[in-house]
């Protein structure tokens, strides 16, 4: 068990968590700042885990009296358990998990002719493939929150975003693993008008 942004995560032995907690504190403070939830978003926390990013911001949410909506979607049904308990440790009732692949549920969105205003991505190394990103830009998100742990697949999957619509705005490095290589980095997209 571990705290993190003033919520509280219990961490199954099969699912991820970032080990650094004052560096993804930081980060995820950023990415809150880059998302900028407004009263009535609709947010989608895609590879959501055990659902530190989007329990993050339903508890922004409701600590600024904003009513968003948050549905955190993720492969791995052990970290999905782990979320829902998650989201009812710490009392939230405006986070919902689904466990599916992050691509097929918001293509299944799109197709229904919902909406998302803001869809977080935190994908694992080998970043996103072109059917998640393809599903990204079918549902049409005002922002987008791309958090990365590898620049390089990072680099590949904005230049994908860019040429379909989307606009980098904002880039944050933040040295989670200090004395390696490896870096994490917070990116706002907006779609273009």
């Amino acid at each position: 068990e571990d705290e993190l942004c003033g919520c509280r995560f219990c961490i199954s032995s099969k699912s991820f968590y970032q080990v650094n907690s004052a560096q993804t504190e930081i980060l995820y403070n950023k990415a809150m700042e880059f998302a900028n939830l407004k009263d009535g978003d609709t947010v989608i926390d895609a590879y959501c885990g055990i659902g530190t990013i989007g329990i993050t911001a339903a508890m922004n949410a409701r600590k600024a009296g904003r009513s968003c909506r948050i549905t955190g979607v993720e492969l791995n049904a052990s970290a999905v358990k782990d979320a829902i308990g998650n989201a009812a440790l710490n009392k939230l009732d405006n986070i919902r998990f689904t466990c599916a692949d992050a691509g097929d549920f918001m293509t299944e969105l799109a197709a229904r002719r919902e909406r998302a205003d803001v869809v977080f991505m935190d994908p694992p190394r080998a970043g996103s493939d072109e059917k998640f990103l393809s599903s990204v830009i079918k549902l049409g998100p005002k922002r987008v929150v791309y958090v990365s742990c590898n620049p390089e697949t990072l680099a590949r999957d904005l230049k994908y975003l860019t040429r379909h619509g989307y606009q980098a705005v904002k880039i944050q490095p933040v040295d989670n693993f200090p004395f390696c290589d490896h870096i994490e980095t917070v990116v706002k997209l907006v779609r273009k008008k």
